[in-house]
Order: C-alpha cells, then structure tokens, then sequence
C-alpha cells in the first residue's frame, strides 16, 4: 500500500489555513499590528532593526506615491514619519501586500507582544503530534509562509502544546521567491539538499500547489475549516487533517 509519504524526506509546511487558522492569522495577529503600530513605533523608532524596515517601507513608499494617494513621508520630522509608517503599514495590510519591510515590522510587533505574553501562537491539535511522528520516522520540517521568518518562529515557540521550534529544521519567507512560482521551490529543495520530488508541499492555496508541483514536489490541499474555496480544488489529493498521514 502506498502512502502519500512515501520517498518524501522533507515535509513543507504553509501556515496560514494549514498549521494554523486563518482566523487567528487575520483577526488576533494582524489585528494586533494594526491597534498597536503606532504604540510600538514610539517607544522602538531608535532600534536598528526598526529602522531597517523603516527604510525598506520607504523605499516602496517612494514607487506607491507615483500612482496611489499617499501623504509625503518627511524625514525631518520623526513623529510626523511614525504617522507615516503606520498609515502606510495598514494600507499595505489592507491590499495583503507581501511587503518585506511590512512583514518585518509585524514580526517586530509581534516579538514584543509574544515576549510580554500578549500574544501565544495557535496550531491544529493535530500538528504537533504529526510534527512529533514525522520527526520520529526521520523526515525533515520546513516552514514555507509569507510572513517572515522571524514570526514564523515566534508563532511556533509558544504554542499551547508548548515549542515546537525544536522539531522544524529550516524555515522560509518570501525571500526565497514568491509562493506561487516554481522558481522558489526549486530554491527551497536546493537549499534542503535534496531533490524536489523528496518534498510534500501541505498548503490551503492552490495556487501555491500548482508552484510546487511545477517544480517537482508532492502537494496536498489543507481543507481546514475556515479556509477560503479554492479554485481547481479538484487536481489535487485533500487533507482535512495531518493525522491521515
């Protein structure tokens, strides 16, 4: 009998709709950032690392204003450029923007959310006991989402089943390359060391599994509920849970 698992070293894991709800992504997570942006940016505008994404946030400003009413980010005059960021921050959340310098700040935000214990990460009930056996049988875990790496993190740290960081072995952000071109699979199976066709993709999107199987890899479509109807649902093997494999 064989099973979905079957020559696969590396199991690739979406979070949003898959490890975790969308519901809590969406309404506990971005609405965080979105109550607490200006906040966080007063009291942390001096840290590097803010700063950093601030640049980044700024130079994707400069390409929005030349075709979007956006206010003028004046440099000179901090509290007024906080304004900024912020206004700017929810503008791109609002379009669901997969912006590096506003996935950076939300991982800022939430690090010191998670760090105070404001925020604690959700998962399945099934996906830590499926982490633990894949981990068991030798496989590898990946992460594969469009928030940073650095939230991704944080979000699996603090998991009411307690850190499950130990089990995963690479995590993955759009830096790699868009999820949904094969490109940055081919990417992720050459920065594994291994081929794409040892990799099962898990994800609720099935524009990301077109990607995935273009490249080579496995793929299954999380039906999690909650999820958003996708289309061409039907080219693809379905999984309501991890515990079916």
């Amino acid at each position: 009998m064989t099973s979905a698992l079957d020559g696969i070293r590396v199991v690739l894991l979406d979070i949003e709709g898959t490890t975790t709800p969308i519901a809590f992504v969406h309404e506990r997570l971005f609405g965080f950032v979105r109550s607490h942006v200006e906040t966080f940016l007063s009291s942390k505008w001096n840290m590097p690392a803010v700063q950093e994404a601030v640049e980044d946030l700024a130079a994707e400003h400069r390409h929005d204003r030349a075709t979007d009413s956006l206010p003028d980010w004046r440099d000179d005059t901090p509290v007024h450029a906080q304004e900024t960021v912020a206004t700017y921050a929810r503008w791109l959340m609002e379009r669901d923007r997969k912006s590096p310098g506003l996935k950076a700040l939300q991982g800022l935000i939430w690090q010191d959310a998670y760090l105070a214990g404001e925020l604690r990460g959700e998962v399945f009930s099934d996906v830590p006991r499926a982490m633990e056996r894949w981990h068991a049988q030798g496989r590898r875990i990946a992460i594969y989402s469009s928030g940073s790496v650095l939230a991704q993190q944080l979000l699996f740290s603090s998991t009411s089943a307690g850190d499950l960081t130990p089990l995963i072995d690479a995590y993955f952000d759009t830096a790699v390359g868009s999820k949904k071109h094969a490109d940055s699979y081919r990417a992720i199976s050459a920065s594994l060391g291994c081929q794409p066709n040892e990799i099962l993709f898990l994800s609720d999107v099935t524009a990301e599994l077109s990607a995935a199987t273009l490249a080579g890899c496995s793929a299954r479509l999380c039906m999690r509920s909650g999820n958003t109807p996708q289309p061409d649902a039907d080219r693809f093997a379905q999984l309501a849970d991890f515990d079916a494999l």
